[in-house]
């Protein structure tokens, strides 16, 4: 993965995983990493190193709660769920995402506001 693609994930990862949780539900990390390869095609990566902070960081925000259970290879793993604040976390991180993609494509395009 290049410097550039890196410095995008980290500042989209939060959005990533709580829409994630919110589409699939209560996921265990690899689970939730998977999915994001999946669903991008396989041209994101996410290792542990980027996700576990993450996770932590959203816990943290009380954007995601977890809880010990057992996965489908009958491994001990916590698993994430999305918290009343994290939805709302969620529909805020979406609008800003979607503004901020509408800025970027006027740019690109050389779009002038009148």
């Amino acid at each position: 993965m290049t410097k550039a693609k890196e410095d995008i994930l980290r500042g989209t990862l939060d959005l990533l995983v709580l829409k994630t949780l919110d589409t699939l539900g209560p996921l265990h990390g690899f689970g939730i990493a998977r999915r994001i390869e999946q669903v991008s095609g396989d041209l994101l990566y996410l290792n542990q190193g980027t996700l576990y902070p993450a996770l932590l960081r959203l816990q943290q925000r009380g954007w995601i709660t977890s809880k010990w259970g057992v996965s489908e290879n009958n491994r001990r793993a916590r698993f994430y769920s999305l918290t009343k604040a994290g939805r709302k976390q969620l529909a805020e991180e979406t609008e800003s995402w979607e503004r901020m993609a509408g800025i970027i494509t006027r740019l690109l395009q050389g779009v002038e506001e009148s």
